[in-house]
């Protein structure tokens, strides 16, 4: 099978007929899947989709609402194409620019093509100007280099998809996940449609847990397979400043002065404390990661490609010189 698309859904009951039927005519020409995840619907959002099922059609059900994380991940480990788009099944997105996103993907050789919303259809105030400072943040601190974070609407190879790690919400840093997988990312303009029916599910209130996100991703990039890197050196330099201060307290007692009671005394302490803590908590962070490489048996790399020459070449190669 050439692609599956993973479409997740959380009441959107008036949004699926639309859905199958621009589904159907956008990729009409392709051996392709149809990956629905329900995240715990309350209205009739199943219902609707078993009624229009066809033989290309999976649906998977959650018992209750775990989140767009969790949905896209079922999805894409249920998904048996060698491609792999996502979209939102709020018919914002437009299923028409999954062809052009899987030809420049094939044609280019990228592993993840992303969706940039180039007239994006949705509140100045409450949705486009907070998106634009958080992908201007995004980009600052990770060094991942496209437009639209937030844009759901992606294609990738299918390894790529599945090494991904997707838990908790981290669904918006799909492309920082990606790059740490090894993947190579790009981005193109795609279409964006208000959204006619239902509501959105994200308010302003989602700003503080992406900024929280934000700080475990660059945590990821940075120091996941050596934390003693982060804890390290603030260890070091708080344990010899608090030294220094201390020392320098030392020298003051010893010629006759009294440094009890003093903030400098309390600082100096604190700085040899959290010192050592810090040196204390990379030690640990270390024995961790080292566990969770060796007790499953993970690599820290993954191989791109394996190039030999076959035997035959190398006679081939050896008559042609000697003649």
């Amino acid at each position: 099978m050439e692609l599956s698309v993973v479409i997740t859904l959380l009441n959107e009951e008036d949004n699926i007929e639309p859905l199958f039927a621009s589904i159907r005519n956008a990729l009409g020409g392709y051996d392709y899947e149809l990956i629905l995840v329900d995240d715990g619907s309350t209205d009739s959002t199943v219902a609707r989709i078993k009624k229009l099922a066809d033989h290309r059609t999976k649906l998977i059900s959650f018992n209750r609402n775990y989140g767009q994380t969790a949905a896209m991940a079922a999805g894409i480990d249920h998904a048996q194409g060698e491609y792999i788009a996502t979209m939102d099944g709020d018919l914002q997105n437009d299923p028409t620019d999954i062809p052009a996103m899987l030809i420049r993907l094939k044609e280019e050789g990228w592993d993840v093509v992303a969706g940039n919303r180039k007239n994006r259809q949705d509140g100045m105030l409450w949705r486009k100007i907070p998106s634009r400072i958080a992908n201007r943040m995004i980009r600052k601190l990770t060094g991942v280099y496209i437009r639209d974070y937030g844009c759901t609407l992606k294609i990738f190879k299918r390894d790529i998809a599945q090494r991904l790690g997707l838990y908790g919400e981290l669904h918006r840093f799909i492309p920082i996940l990606a790059v740490l997988q090894g993947g190579k990312i790009t981005d193109m303009d795609v279409k964006h449609h208000a959204r006619i029916h239902g509501t959105s599910k994200y308010g302003i209130g989602r700003t503080l847990k992406v900024m929280s996100d934000l700080m475990l991703m660059v945590f990821f990039q940075k120091y996941f397979r050596r934390p003693i890197h982060l804890f390290g050196p603030i260890g070091i330099i708080s344990f010899l400043i608090g030294c220094a201060i201390n020392f320098y307290l030392l020298v003051l007692k010893i010629m006759g002065h009294d440094i009890w009671g003093r903030p400098l005394l309390i600082l100096g302490v604190s700085l040899v404390l959290a010192g050592i803590q810090f040196l204390t908590f990379g030690l640990i962070a270390e024995l961790i990661m080292r566990t969770y490489y060796e007790s499953q048996n993970k690599k820290t790399y993954n191989v791109r490609e394996v190039f030999t020459v076959p035997k035959s070449a190398d006679l081939v190669l050896e008559e042609s010189i000697m003649v």
